[in-house]
């Protein structure tokens, strides 16, 4: 039998207990977020800038959780070859529909106008807030939420249009003079202003507007105080006495 002493020599460190591997490599995990107003493309954007300006070119990164998925999506098909995928997919179904190759275009040749609204109220947006909040509160990005936005307006849109050109084709069809449908068609869709119905739709669209600017500008001052007087009451029933928190509350983000 070899001693030990006479192979190598050892003696007692300091250190952790063990060593993160990744992918076999040794490696050291990173946890981090996005400072308000940045997103996290941005944040893992400038991770790989101070990374590769700082690190020797024999070290890399890798993403994990969260960060791995997004990259992996960034990775996958452009927004743009979906969207354009999907006007295809809705302009054969319209042709179906219609049993035409050119009304499908009366119907999709207006939601570049929803489109264009939406982009302008955001620019407007964001110069408004410009002039009262500092400039990393107004950032609007195209990101998910907005594309979702847009995806919904565009069926919106889609939907309104192709109700009108359904009611000029009909009325273009039983003999009525083309300018004269598409304008009849028009007047049809102002039903709740006027028409059939329309005294109903009134009524409904005047209590829901109504109702939705009392709940936003006037319930979010009268809540939190109905909050209070209704948990003094529950605890005058009930006996108790409430001590307020030693701690702050924890700010948005705070885990």
């Amino acid at each position: 039998m070899v001693p030990l002493s006479a192979l190598t020599r050892f003696e007692s460190r300091s250190g952790p207990e063990f060593t993160m591997r990744y992918n076999l490599y040794r490696s050291a995990q990173v946890f981090a977020s996005a400072s308000p107003g940045y997103s996290s493309a941005q944040a893992m954007a400038a991770l790989e800038k101070v990374f590769a300006e700082t690190m020797p070119p024999e070290m890399g990164y890798d993403y994990m959780g969260m960060s791995y998925q997004e990259k992996k999506a960034q990775e996958g098909i452009p927004p743009a070859v979906i969207f354009g995928f999907s006007l295809l997919v809705v302009f054969l179904i319209l042709a179906a529909l219609y049993e035409s190759w050119s009304l499908p275009f009366s119907v999709l040749l207006s939601t570049p106008v929803a489109v264009f609204g939406a982009f302008m109220v955001l620019w407007l947006r964001r110069l408004v807030l410009g002039l009262y909040l500092p400039p990393f509160m107004v950032q609007i990005e195209n990101d998910v939420y907005s594309q979702i936005g847009l995806v919904m307006l565009i069926g919106l849109a889609a939907k309104n249009a192709i109700l009108i050109v359904e009611f000029a084709k009909d009325a273009y069809e039983r003999g009525q003079p083309l300018a004269e449908a598409a304008l009849a068609a028009g007047r049809l869709r102002l039903r709740p202003a006027s028409g059939a119905g329309s005294i109903a739709r009134q009524i409904m669209g005047t209590t829901v507007i109504g109702g939705m600017l009392a709940a936003t500008l006037i319930a979010v001052f009268i809540i939190p105080v109905l909050f209070v007087v209704v948990e003094k009451l529950s605890h005058r029933k009930s006996g108790m006495t409430v001590a307020p928190a030693t701690s702050p509350l924890p700010a948005q983000g705070d885990d």
